[in-house]
This record gives structure tokens, sequence and C-alpha cells, in this order.
């Protein structure tokens, strides 16, 4: 199995060793990865001046560009056949609820399975990026048992998130819905050295809420989280009614 890892918090990452280390176990893996932290960044493509792309010492392709970039770039020019399958991560920090549309490397993932290949993003949801190290047994065996191409659904992508506790205490897996969050106090308004007023988006407390299967729940019952991602938006149930509305010119 040909394999291709990348992440959003840059080559040089504990998460993407981790989860390059442990794929190795499954495959032939190719690291494509930015050369620094692209966090939050979405599913953005760099369109208005030229992306480039280098060997590391390691053998990994290093783009400056987006988590999107890597995998566009991977796929069309750097790999020489296409890979089986995307893993991206392991994220620092948490991607669950609403976190999913702003993550790099959830968006990694996504665009790897919009051009047909079946993908994974996995997240630690700790603080301690340190710790991630010792979570490459357990990523190995999760992504062993996901990553079957003869079952894996089309136009879906996995979304994982680790728990913040010990890898020999994990619980166990849960299949998982996206919950809800919300920031409180998440911009910070201030003045310069110079007097000129500035805002900062980032920090804040963060409330979660959603049913019992929700991926926070299970990560802070200290379960790992898999939530299964449709690329396909469309809200279904309100087709007939919004039809119902008699929209016309």
């Amino acid at each position: 199995m040909k394999i291709l890892c990348t992440n959003d918090d840059g080559y040089l990452a504990a998460g993407i060793g981790v989860l390059a280390q442990a794929c190795t176990s499954l495959g032939d893996v190719t690291v494509v990865a930015p050369d620094r932290e692209q966090s939050a960044t979405s599913h953005s493509l760099t369109l208005h001046h030229p992306l480039r792309a280098r060997r590391a010492t390691d053998g990994a392709w290093v783009v400056d560009g987006t988590p999107t970039d890597c995998v566009i770039l991977a796929l069309n020019e750097l790999l020489p056949d296409q890979p089986d399958v995307c893993v991206s991560g392991v994220n620092h920090g948490q991607n669950m609820g609403e976190d999913v549309l702003y993550s790099g490397t959830v968006a990694a993932a996504m665009e790897a399975t919009v051009m047909g290949i079946p993908s994974v993003a996995l997240s630690y949801t700790g603080e301690r990026w340190e710790e991630i190290e010792g979570w490459g047994s357990v990523v190995g065996t999760i992504l062993g048992q996901i990553l079957e191409p003869e079952r894996f659904p089309e136009h879906t992508l996995f979304n994982i998130n680790l728990p913040e506790c010990a890898p020999d205490e994990v619980k166990g897996v849960r299949v998982t819905s996206l919950g809800k969050r919300r920031y409180a106090e998440s911009i910070t308004r201030a003045l310069d050295p110079s007097g000129r007023e500035y805002f900062w988006i980032g920090g804040g407390s963060i409330q979660w809420r959603g049913p019992a299967d929700s991926d926070f729940q299970a990560v802070a019952d200290g379960y790992v989280s898999v939530t299964p991602l449709h690329l396909d938006l469309t809200n279904y149930t309100l087709l007939e009614e919004i039809r119902g509305w008699g929209l016309d010119l």
C-alpha cells in the first residue's frame, strides 16, 4: 500500500513524525508537508504566487504552501504513482465539531478525498505536543483497521481525535458525530506600542454541546473518537420543504 502523509503543523512537527512511523508497518510512506505551521488555513489554495517544493534530508517533500497545496502537488507532480491512501496529522490540538471547517489537517484529507483517495485526518486533543510521541502504536492499530480500500466508503473521510490521556489508558474507540462548540472571549482588542488599535483572534474558552455520541464527549470519556465526514453538504431533509417555497423569477 502506497501512503501519502501530510499535515498542517509543518514537516518538522512531532505529530507527522509519529504518523509517518506508524504507517511504515502498513505500507510505503511518502511525506509531503508544509515548510511551516499552517494551522487554521482550512481548504485554502495558493493562487497568486508560485509554489516551491524541495527534498529534506530524510526524503520528505517540503512545500512552501498550505496543506491543500501539498496534496495537490503530491498527487499531480511529486509522486511517481498515485497513493492508495492519504493520512493527515497527527495534529497538535483537537479537530472536533466546527473545527473541521477551519482545520488544515482535515482539509488536506478532504482534498485527497475529492480526488478519489481514501483519507484519514488525526488529531491529539491534549496540549503537551511531546506526549504525541507515545501514540504511535495506537495510531498504527487504528489505521490498520480503517485503511482497507475494499470497504472504505466513497466520498467520505474519517476524522480521528485522540484523548488527552496516556495511550495505555485509552478505554477504546467510539464512532461519533460532530459536536458543536462555541468560543467565548476569543478576540483580544488592544493597542500596540504606537497607540494603534489591533484585534487578535484566538484563545478564549470553549463550550461544547451535542448528543451522547458526540466527538467531544468520547474524548472526554477517554475514548478515541472516529467520525465519518461526508463531502456532500446538501441538507437533504430540507429539499422538499424549500422546493415548496415556490422560489421563482
